[in-house]
């Protein structure tokens, strides 16, 4: 038979609260933990906020990274039109065309990709 247990719904709910705290410092400490082994990489704030508004992710990525189009291009393989217009939204790029922009920019296919 199980053993039962009753407390105060107050102290149900302080205790459901701290789990769900609990639960935020591990992912917290996770993400420290990645940071420090140089496996995840801070984004600047000002890199987020061009993203949120809506700017283009490559260029914002692009720039972030301290590179030309041409450059971009030249790690890549991919041409310079191209590029120029995936950052103009006249075209959004093949998958292929994307992941070479993504490696050579070392960020996730999915951070090129708005939602």
């Amino acid at each position: 038979m199980d053993d039962t247990v009753t407390i105060p719904r107050a102290e149900y709910e302080r205790l459901r609260a701290a789990e769900g705290e609990l639960s935020d410092v591990r992912v917290a400490l996770a993400v420290e933990a990645r940071i420090s082994a140089g496996t995840e990489e801070l984004v600047p704030a000002q890199v987020a906020d061009r993203l949120i508004d809506g700017e283009a992710a490559l260029r914002v990525w692009r720039e972030h990274r301290g590179l030309s189009q041409s450059t971009l291009a030249r790690s890549s393989g991919v041409s310079r039109v191209q590029i120029v217009d995936i950052e103009a939204g006249r075209n959004t790029g093949s998958v292929r065309t994307l992941r070479r922009l993504a490696d050579a920019l070392d960020i996730a296919v999915d951070d090129l990709i708005r939602e």
